[in-house]
């Protein structure tokens, strides 16, 4: 865990700081402790475990988050690293009065709420040379891969529907790609002068699948409901629509599918023969909304 993330960090029972145990060993330690005597566990794979009780789900499988791995490394989504990269390089708002006076214009430390493998965040850590990044995700499966992400990025284990285990206005970015939305927990981690980047599927995401495979479909008030999460705490700000044509072979097709939550939802035998009719290349439209919005 870098040094610059951890200082951020705080305990998700006192909201004290954290420390590595030895102190001054972040690289080797094996968990993090508070001035009250909480401790939480490093796992061998380099994420910190900062959940507190029972977890009420445990997030992707190891399945979906390898199938994710092997999509997103494919370039498939590239529409959206390329599009949250161009828009943390967009200078923050000019300072406002003297607690702004140590900040930059550019994110210092940018947080990937329901990071899964953390591979948005790590494009977006490439075009901010200056910037760490903490990865947060409930999977286990996803965070090992996430803590391996960026050099300049961290992982962490918690539930993102519960308290965030940072410090109020730590947070210069928020991204949220295809993941719960925290209203509350988001503004108050984010700096005043932050940004939170939040992007949703469109109404023509993935289309030609969910006719042809029976996928589950983009709810119609997709666009309220994330509006009704958000605007009590946030000012929404511009929108950008960025749509791509796919061309996948049917092995890319089922690993598509094996990724979202369409996985959760639809019988295999079923969905393995709609897969095998399909021909080769398959046409598969990409649609994202990717709204920023500012605190209120």
């Amino acid at each position: 865990m870098p040094p610059e993330i951890l200082r951020h960090l705080r305990c998700p029972l006192c909201g004290q700081p954290l420390a590595p145990v030895p102190p001054g060993a972040a690289s080797g330690a094996t968990a993090l402790r508070c001035p009250a005597g909480h401790s939480f566990d490093v796992a061998r794979q380099g994420y910190v475990n900062l959940t507190v009780g029972r977890a009420p789900h445990s997030g992707d499988t190891a399945a979906m988050v390898a199938a994710r791995d092997e999509f997103l490394g494919a370039g498939h989504y590239d529409l959206i690293s390329t599009t949250l990269a161009e828009l943390a390089t967009t200078p923050a708002a000019p300072a406002t009065g003297p607690a702004d006076g140590a900040r930059t214009a550019y994110p210092e430390l940018v947080v990937d709420a329901g990071a899964g493998t953390g591979w948005h965040l790590a494009a977006v850590l490439d075009a901010l040379p200056g910037a760490t990044g903490l990865a947060l995700d409930v999977s286990k499966p996803a965070l090992r891969r996430a803590a391996r992400a960026h050099p300049r990025a961290g992982a962490v284990l918690c539930d993102t529907w519960r308290r965030l285990p940072l410090a109020d206005g730590a947070a210069d970015l928020v991204l949220n790609v295809f993941a719960p939305r925290n209203g509350a927990e988001f503004r108050r981690v984010l700096h005043p002068r932050g940004r939170l980047l939040v992007v949703t599927p469109a109404a023509d995401h993935l289309r030609e699948l969910v006719d042809a495979l029976a996928l589950l479909r983009v709810d119609p008030a997709k666009e309220e409901r994330v509006a009704d999460s958000l605007t009590p705490y946030f000012t929404p700000g511009p929108v950008t629509i960025r749509r791509d044509t796919l061309r996948l072979t049917r092995a890319e097709v089922r690993t598509l599918v094996g990724m979202g939550p369409s996985a959760w939802h639809t019988a295999p035998e079923p969905l393995d023969a709609r897969i095998d009719a399909l021909s080769e290349p398959v046409t598969v439209t990409a649609a994202v909304r990717i709204a920023v919005y500012r605190p209120r």
